[in-house]
């Protein structure tokens, strides 16, 4: 029996979705848009109907029958407050912080790794990139 042959999942694909422009035109395309929005690892730009905007990190999200029993909710930047805002209210959603997943895999930290092991380093400690 062979373990590499008894399951096989496919790779999960990373979506680039920093700098794009969500437009919501229809009701499929807006709970579409908020889902992505939803697994975004960076700030995104909510404008809102009424031409409006709130930019912060989407943390929450309700997906309701109608668009208006759904809503999100978001943490402005520099700031502990949380926005509450209606799916009826939201016009479309912009990608515009950078996205802190993007380009972040086990494979690349064991590159470094293997990387500083085959040139004799010793004590070999691999931190976290900076946020900022």
């Amino acid at each position: 029996m062979n373990p590499d042959e008894l399951e096989v999942a496919p790779g999960f694909a990373h979506e680039e979705l920093q700098g794009q422009v969500w437009a919501a035109e229809t009701e499929e395309d807006l709970r579409t848009g908020l889902e992505k929005a939803f697994d975004y690892r960076g700030d995104v730009t909510v404008t809102k109907k009424d031409g409006t905007t709130v930019e912060g990190y989407l943390f929450d999200r309700k997906s309701g029958v109608t668009l208006h029993d759904s809503y999100i909710r978001i943490m402005p930047p520099g700031t502990t407050d949380r926005v509450k805002i209606r799916y009826s209210e939201i016009g479309g959603v912009a990608f515009t912080g950078r996205d802190m997943a993007s380009g972040k895999s086990w494979d690349a930290w064991v590159k470094k790794y293997m990387e500083k092991k085959a040139a004799g380093e010793k004590n070999i400690e691999l931190k976290p990139e900076a946020l900022d």
